[in-house]
């Protein structure tokens, strides 16, 4: 039998407990300030109140307090809360492991996951949206595909949010195909999951793709397209050049009232350049009311690749001059620039800046950049001991070589070009253009029996040059054209015919087709400009002049560098025909107007 309490402690206990429930904020308030906490101090504050009563041996005020945490990216103290628990469950380890995604710690969140089994505890559908973003951000299709075999265990493969993260893990981990067959599973579909599989054809390259799905989007769903969904389709545009559908999207974009939103501004600020207009590009950039860093990098890299290199550089100075500061990606637009307009002391002195001014560390895409830029002026010695030096992954070192392999050629340094095509070779990256490049280097130089020496081993080991080709939007439809193959060309007699009277009238100018040393096989000079005369850009213009109205520019896009011989003749051209011709190649762009080019013989 329990003895009786002394009436005057069970007085004074009474008393204490009602001055603690007095001075002490509700439970329910507490959990109204956590979700109210705007900072860090605020929060840690709560925190310590809730240590006192001990209301963190609540699993839910708990979760409530890592929630807070999170949100204030104070991962840190939301790990310490999580350990201390005593039974966290699937709502604790989602909310930290969503912490680590959202704080740049996507390896840390897969870990934590991988921890849940051991403690029995199973991730429920916004776990698994979580760890797939993870995977997502890290291109981790290995991590990828074993996290959705664990959906497919658990029943969740018919989950909308699950699903929809998983085609765009697939999609960005470059499996089309795997987020195709997600897609195609589903039972229901939302705007979210449209999007992710527009998005997945779209950063793939297989933007025809992207166009068609949106457009089924358009005719099956109610719902209407999301900022997210309408950038994709706007880069789809870009990457095709496809001018028309870009301004009907772009229309879209208006009825929506997205046409101020930054991600979108930016979006068709680079599908403009990337389809000839230039001038739109600016249009669009000059109605965002405050643009910040994106948009102000898409136009800086817009004027860069128009060889507007003084315009860019006084973009730059604009945004410097608004306070806004510049990132990593807004350097390679300001470095390539200078680069593609012969701006070499004025890319070295932004290049230096980076770091001294912006505290911004030059990576290996800077140092691309710089190479380019002494290569193209020909100071090869430097740039080839500047690509000594680059410590990169794979893909960007084969790009720093590549970039050196091209000034090479160019310049007749057939001995850095040697070096530069063993690296490619031996890394098995850009193997096909190394070669070729190699080759015309060579026949360059006069050493024929060496360049057909490497043509043969071309073919020996199965190593192909891809086909040059060109296209044209006439209506909405695009029409191909490859180099020398007539058989495919629209209105084959007439562009041929049209091009023969063409190239009389050049000739009458002085122009010699075939002699600039751009034909890298041992023919006569007639032959030469037979086959000058078939390259695909040729092609395209001619089936052009033939199908847009005087007064229109004529936009071309091609896959591989153009020649300068085909450059020589489109100059002439557009004086002779009094026309504007706007070329997009692998590099660049180049704007043909009265016989002179944007690029100014610089490319």
């Amino acid at each position: 039998m329990k003895k009786p309490l002394n009436q005057n402690l069970v007085s004074v206990l009474r008393t204490a407990s009602n001055f603690s429930r007095q001075n002490t904020p509700s439970h329910f308030h507490l959990i109204q300030q956590l979700r109210n906490c705007k900072d860090s101090s605020s929060a840690k504050s709560i925190h310590a109140v809730l240590i006192k009563p001990g209301f963190l041996y609540d699993t839910f005020t708990a979760n409530h307090l890592i929630s807070c945490y999170v949100r204030l990216r104070r991962i840190d103290s939301a790990g310490q809360v999580f350990d201390e628990m005593s039974e966290p469950n699937v709502v604790s380890w989602t909310s930290l492991i969503s912490g680590y995604v959202n704080t740049g710690h996507p390896r840390m969140a897969l870990w934590l996951f991988g921890r849940m089994p051991e403690c029995s505890v199973l991730p429920n559908e916004f776990t698994f949206s979580t760890v797939i973003n993870a995977c997502s951000i890290l291109s981790d299709l290995k991590n990828g595909r074993k996290i959705h075999a664990h959906v497919e265990i658990l029943g969740l493969q018919s989950n909308l949010v699950v699903c929809s993260s998983l085609v765009d893990m697939y999609g960005k981990c470059n499996d089309v195909d795997g987020a195709q067959r997600v897609f195609d599973l589903m039972g229901c579909r939302n705007v979210v999951s449209w999007t992710s599989i527009i998005a997945a054809y779209s950063q793939n390259g297989r933007g025809q793709e992207a166009l068609q799905l949106f457009r089924e989007f358009n005719r099956a769903m109610l719902e209407r397209p999301n900022h997210f969904m309408l950038a994709s389709v706007i880069n789809a545009c870009a990457s095709l050049g496809r001018l028309v559908s870009g301004k009907v999207a772009h229309g879209a974009v208006i009825r929506q009232c997205y046409d101020l939103n930054d991600v979108i501004a930016s979006a068709m600020v680079d599908m403009y350049a990337k389809c000839g207009c230039v001038e739109y590009s600016d249009k669009v950039f000059r109605r965002i009311p405050n643009p910040s860093v994106i948009p102000y990098t898409s136009m800086i890299v817009a004027a860069a690749k128009y060889g507007l290199g003084k315009v860019s550089l006084q973009l730059f100075e604009e945004m410097i001059d608004r306070r806004i500061k510049p990132n990593d990606v807004t350097f390679v637009g300001v470095l390539h620039a200078c680069s593609h307009s012969g701006l070499v002391d004025e890319g070295l002195q932004h290049f230096e800046s980076m770091y001294e001014k912006h505290g911004i560390s030059p990576n290996a895409k800077h140092h691309t950049c710089i190479v380019d830029m002494l290569g193209r002026t020909g100071r090869l010695n430097e740039a080839y001991e500047l690509a000594k030096s680059i410590q990169a992954e794979p893909n960007q070192e084969a790009l720093v070589w590549g970039t050196l392999l091209s000034a090479s050629r160019l310049h007749g340094r057939v001995d850095i070009a040697v070096e530069a095509s063993r690296r490619l070779i031996d890394s098995n990256q850009q193997v096909s253009g190394a070669y070729v490049m190699l080759s015309n280097a060579y026949a360059l130089s006069g050493e024929w029996e060496t360049a057909h020496g490497l043509r043969s081993e071309m073919k020996r080991t199965g190593v192909r040059k891809e086909p040059g080709c060109s296209w044209v939007e006439i209506k909405d439809l695009n029409y191909v054209f490859y180099a020398g193959d007539l058989s495919s060309c629209a209105r084959r007699s007439e562009v041929v015919t049209l091009l023969r009277e063409l190239e009389g009238k050049m000739k009458q100018r002085g122009y010699v087709g075939g002699s600039m040393g751009l034909v890298f096989v041992d023919v006569e000079e007639e032959a030469k400009e037979e086959i000058v005369g078939l390259h695909s850009e040729r092609l395209a213009l001619g089936f052009a002049l033939l199908s847009i109205p005087k007064g229109v520019t004529i936009r071309i896009m091609k896959n591989l560098r153009m020649c300068r011989d085909c450059h020589e003749a489109f100059k002439l051209i557009s004086d002779i025909v009094e026309r504007e011709f706007v070329v997009r190649d692998v590099n660049r762009f180049h704007h043909f107007r009265s016989g002179s080019c944007t690029c100014r013989d610089f490319w």
